[in-house]
């Protein structure tokens, strides 16, 4: 098991760091506004485009399905491009927001998404277009899709003491979306469903993969990924967390926290039933990283810059 590569860089780039990120305003860090420009762009381009070849007087449901399914076998499932992996995740981030839209406090959307970027920066894939987001929801909890799509609820958020902490959550799930870990269980699902589809005589009628992979690429996002795949986003968000110049306790302090709360507290029991339980990813952590922080500098928690939720 490799151990995380904790150099760190040094603290007073920070500020010179963020002020350097481009678009650093409100519109740049709302992900709902993200998706609400993607959707305008779209329209405008088919109005601008050249007409169409006409087409038969009626369209029914059998040739729309083709339609899609055609376009569904046009994404390249076996080896998405970056592109593609943004598309996909952007789609996926607007299915989570339709379920728990985004809090309504533009300075805290943008205070996440510059720490978060920041942090994104250290990892191996600081070239995404990396968007966050605190979403309502009382649970505690936090998802990431494909292309550098992250969100983390409010109710984790409030349980946060610090701008360390923070960093922590942001990159363990920054390391998902690095080693693309919702991604490839993705691309597992839609592979055997072109398989089946291909053997099946109804593929082009009723198969869209691309819709069915917008759905279960939201349930994944929530829910389904292996023990292995936490311990490594584990590993590599307090490395990242670490190169940024914070304090790497960070995120072991959130574990800790979640770990106090009792299995019937309701806002933890998705938590629970998704991922491995906080003491077992303490105990993987501290051997992950063994005795590679003992000579480390302290790191900065940043207690008095962290954002306060105003309710």
């Amino acid at each position: 098991m490799n151990k995380p590569n904790l150099t760190i860089k040094p603290i007073t780039l920070f500020l010179a760091t963020l002020l350097a990120v481009p678009g650093i305003n409100a519109a740049a860090f709302d992900l709902g506004g993200a998706l609400k420009e993607a959707v305008e762009k779209e329209i405008k381009q088919k109005q601008e485009a050249p007409p169409a070849e006409p087409q038969a007087p009626a369209a029914n449901a059998e040739n729309i399905n083709h339609n899609n399914a055609a376009e569904a076998t046009a994404f390249n499932w076996k080896n998405p491009s970056k592109d593609e992996e943004v598309l996909l995740g952007r789609e996926i981030a607007g299915n989570l927001l339709g379920a728990a839209p985004l809090v309504k406090d533009v300075a805290l959307q943008q205070y996440v998404n510059a720490v978060g970027r920041w942090v994104a920066s250290q990892s191996e894939r600081p070239d995404l277009p990396w968007r966050f987001g605190v979403i309502e929801s009382s649970d505690l909890n936090a998802f990431a899709a494909p292309g550098g799509y992250i969100m983390l609820t409010k109710g984790l958020y409030q349980k946060l003491e610090n701008e360390a902490q923070l960093a922590g959550v942001l990159g363990h799930e920054i390391a998902h979306v690095v080693k693309k870990h919702q991604l490839k269980v993705i691309q597992k699902q839609q592979l055997l469903n072109m398989g089946a589809g291909f053997l099946s005589d109804k593929y082009a009628k009723d198969n869209n993969l691309m819709s069915k992979a917008i759905g279960s690429g939201a349930e994944i996002s929530a829910r389904s990924l292996d023990k292995s795949a936490e311990f490594e986003a584990d590993r590599l968000g307090l490395s990242y967390a670490t190169r940024a110049g914070y304090a790497p306790l960070g995120l072991p302090d959130v574990l800790q926290t979640i770990g106090h709360s009792s299995k019937n507290d309701n806002s933890v029991a998705l938590l629970f039933k998704t991922h491995p339980h906080p003491d077992d990813r303490l105990s993987a952590l501290s051997d992950a990283v063994g005795n590679k922080l003992d000579h480390m500098p302290e790191g900065k928690t940043l207690e008095q810059r962290f954002y306060q939720l105003k309710n």
